[in-house]
């Protein structure tokens, strides 16, 4: 019986450990997996890991030096890199100094955790070196390859799969309980208090025209949690300030989006990845238009979906229908109710499979041979002290890399120095200092913007 692969995912936030071990689930079906949190403001806490959706051991924080230590000490095949762009680069150098010659060492692996709708070429290119490129729809793929050919880069690596956490039961509708309107908030999107107090009482105004219906405000985070972005005006303080509060039928809600989708009528949202979690599943999915179709916020990414559509409409009855073509593109299969046969084999499992298991096909060819390997070339990424000069140094700086990828004096002394007791203090100040981070962002930063507008 051939040994299971080892793979490890280091990730810095709660949605790209989400996607990195369920990328490791659909890449390496039968593997052990080890967990990484790349230590930073964004480090999700143990709750936040809970309400992802995926059953793991808990991951341990480390720094990217650490990381790279690690690697090096064990024996990892596959490495699936959930980081942000900056950070992928730092891993990517510093694995090509760990292995600067043809060598045994783990496939590199990273991509996104949703939809592409900003920073495209500055995030690809600080990709590229990896062994696979993940896109998760065709339209991705496309897009990726045409950023590095533009610069003149390999565009081997580029593999288009789908998003890996689409699955779930197919839409049944309501029946004998009540029609549910999820609102699928976003961290980031919008940003400013008026457009987001605006949508919170859009979302509570459509409860009060249908007191049949069910208004579930889905949240990504609790005050002072950090997410992939860190959201400055929480949506739980803006319902406090709502006059005479949420009607009876809206309420706010924390959970797996999974979970919560298993009983929505209609997916309501400004850009978030859940509208394409709710059209595989052909949910009734709203990509809202009220503040406008906008790059800043990213709904521009459904143009010709089918899905755009405002409030009014929304509260008029409209229950929007996602465009097959659109669909196919985005690498969205859209999941029929299943009839009496099928009733019994459907479920979250066979849903999943049906779609991304087969869009993850060449993506696992492409890994397995890249396994099969006796020795893989080193990491060849695009941006070089040659190609870059002026920007690459800084990114490794922030993760205490030297320029050649190899960690700053002290870094490793630093990680290993200090009693059991000191480290968990340092662990401790480093809570505090996120705390302070947060807070500062949430509950300071917005007053001095208030004072400057004076």
């Amino acid at each position: 019986m051939p040994e299971r692969k080892r793979v490890a995912v280091l990730a810095d936030s709660d949605t790209r450990w989400k996607w990195g071990v369920t990328t490791a689930r659909r890449l390496v079906p039968d593997h052990r997996l080890t967990g990484y949190l790349l230590r930073g403001r964004a480090t999700p806490t143990a709750r936040q890991l809970g309400e992802v959706g995926v059953e793991t051991d808990r991951p341990t924080e480390v720094t990217c030096a650490g990381f790279l230590a690690e690697i090096a000490r064990e024996h990892y095949d596959v490495v699936v890199l959930a980081l942000v762009g900056g950070a992928v680069q730092a891993v990517l150098h510093g694995a090509r100094a760990l292995w600067p010659a043809p060598a045994t060492r783990p496939v590199l692996v990273t991509g996104y955790v949703g939809v592409v709708y900003e920073k495209l070429a500055d995030g690809l290119l600080l990709r590229h070196g990896a062994d696979l490129v993940l896109a998760n729809s065709r339209h991705d793929a496309e897009r990726f390859r045409a950023v590095y050919e533009g610069v003149g880069a390999d565009a081997g690596a580029v593999t288009e799969t789908a998003l890996p956490f689409l699955g779930g039961a197919p839409y049944q509708p309501a029946g004998s309980r009540p029609h549910t309107v999820v609102f699928a908030v976003q961290p980031s999107v919008p940003d400013s208090r008026a457009d987001r107090a605006y949508l919170l009482e859009r979302a509570a105004g459509h409860a009060r025209k249908h007191p049949d219906r069910e208004v579930l405000i889905k949240l990504r985070s609790k005050p002072g949690e950090h997410t992939t972005h860190l959201e400055e005006q929480p949506y739980q303080r803006l319902a406090e300030k709502i006059p005479g509060g949420l009607p009876a039928n809206c309420r706010l809600v924390y959970g797996n989006m999974g979970e919560v989708l298993d009983g929505t009528d209609l997916l309501v949202t400004v850009s978030s990845t859940a509208a394409l979690e709710a059209l595989h599943r052909s949910i009734p999915t709203a990509v809202l238009t009220d503040l406008g179709v906008r790059e800043a916020l990213g709904n521009h990414h459904f143009l010709g979906s089918g899905c755009l559509a405002s409030w009014d409409q929304l509260d008029s009855g409209l229950l929007p229908e996602g465009d097959p073509v659109w669909l196919a593109a985005q690498g969205v299969r859209p999941t029929a109710a299943p009839g009496p046969a099928a009733a019994g084999a459907a479920g979250p499992a066979a849903a999943g499979a049906g779609a991304s298991g087969d869009a993850y096909a060449l993506a696992r060819a492409k890994a397995a041979g890249l396994l099969a390997a006796t020795r893989l070339p080193p990491p060849t990424p695009y941006y070089t002290l040659t190609t870059a000069p002026g920007y690459l140094p800084g990114i490794l700086a922030r993760h205490r890399l030297a320029p050649d990828g190899t960690p700053l004096p002290g870094t490793a002394r630093q990680e290993e120095d200090g009693s059991r007791l000191r480290r968990r203090l340092r662990a401790h100040l480093r809570e505090a200092a996120r705390g302070a981070y947060r807070h500062g962002v949430q509950r300071v930063a917005p007053v001095i913007r208030r004072l400057g507008e004076l």
